[in-house]
Formats: C-alpha cells, sequence, structure tokens
C-alpha cells in the first residue's frame, strides 16, 4: 500500500513539473507572440513611410523628367535623376522582397505558435485527465484504507 501511495505522490509530482514547465511554455510562446506582433507594427510603419517616401521620389523623378523633355541642356542632369530612381526602385524592390520575407517568416511563426497552443491544449487536456485519474485513485486508495481499518479494528476486538 505505502508503495502505491508513493508510486502515486511520484505521479502527482512529475504531472505537476509537466504542467509547470508547460505554463513557462505558454507564456515563452505569448511573448514571443508579442515580440511578433510588434516587429508587424515596425515593419508596417516602416512600410509606409517607404510608400510615401517612393510617391514622393516618384513625383519629384516625374517633375525632372518633364523639365528634361522641356530643355535638352537638363538631358544630363535628367541622367542623374534617372539613376537616382532607378537606385531607389531597387532599393524599394529589396525593401519590398525584405518585407515579404519577413511577413512569411511571421505567418511561419504565427502557424508553429498556434500548432505550440494546440499541442498546450492537448496536453492540459491528458494532464486533466491524468488529474481525474488521481483523484479517483486516491478516493478508492482512501476506501481501501479506511475498509482495512475498520477490518483490523474488528480483529482487534476479537
Amino acid at each position: 500500500m505505502g508503495k502505491k501511495l508513493n508510486n502515486l505522490k511520484l505521479d502527482a509530482e512529475k504531472w505537476q513539473e509537466k504542467s509547470d514547465e508547460l505554463a513557462l511554455k505558454i507564456k515563452e510562446l505569448e511573448q514571443e507572440n508579442l515580440e511578433k506582433d510588434n516587429q508587424i507594427q515596425a515593419l508596417t510603419r516602416k512600410n509606409e513611410t517607404l510608400e510615401e517616401t517612393v510617391d514622393k521620389l516618384e513625383g519629384q523623378v516625374t517633375e525632372h523628367k518633364s523639365a528634361a523633355e522641356e530643355s535638352s541642356s537638363l538631358k544630363s542632369h535628367n541622367e542623374n535623376f534617372t539613376k537616382k530612381n532607378q537606385q531607389l526602385e531597387e532599393e524599394l524592390e529589396a525593401s519590398d522582397k525584405n518585407l515579404k520575407e519577413t511577413t512569411e517568416k511571421l505567418r511561419e511563426s504565427d502557424l508553429k505558435v498556434e500548432q505550440l497552443e494546440r499541442k498546450v491544449a492537448s496536453l492540459e487536456s491528458e494532464r486533466d485527465d491524468w488529474e481525474k485519474n488521481f483523484e479517483e485513485l486516491n478516493e478508492k486508495y482512501s476506501s481501501a484504507k479506511a475498509e482495512l481499518e475498520e477490518i483490523s479494528a474488528q480483529l482487534e476486538a476479537i
């Protein structure tokens, strides 16, 4: 009987440790999710700023192109702006590519978080089942112990 009780106590301690580990993992995942959300917000703000800059620069390029068409003496000036526009477009493409990659990574992270949340929920359910089993076994143990004590008392009375 004592060995079974010790085994039950050890099982209960193991499940409590597992529950504590899962709670810690949940906190870590929530923190990671918060950090990912902050990254998304920062990237969104950066993208908006870049889009505004691109719009502004595109406006400037348009102005410079019309000025170049009006005057052949501004041809070299126009070439400089064309080069700058090309550089900005390349930078924009690189920024867009970076944003797409980051967004994809965030989507993957969100999927991983969802998978881990489902796993945590499953493990919590499993833990609850084990706790229920433990409680049932503990009740059976208490009942058997009481019955044994009653039999022992009857034997002593004989």
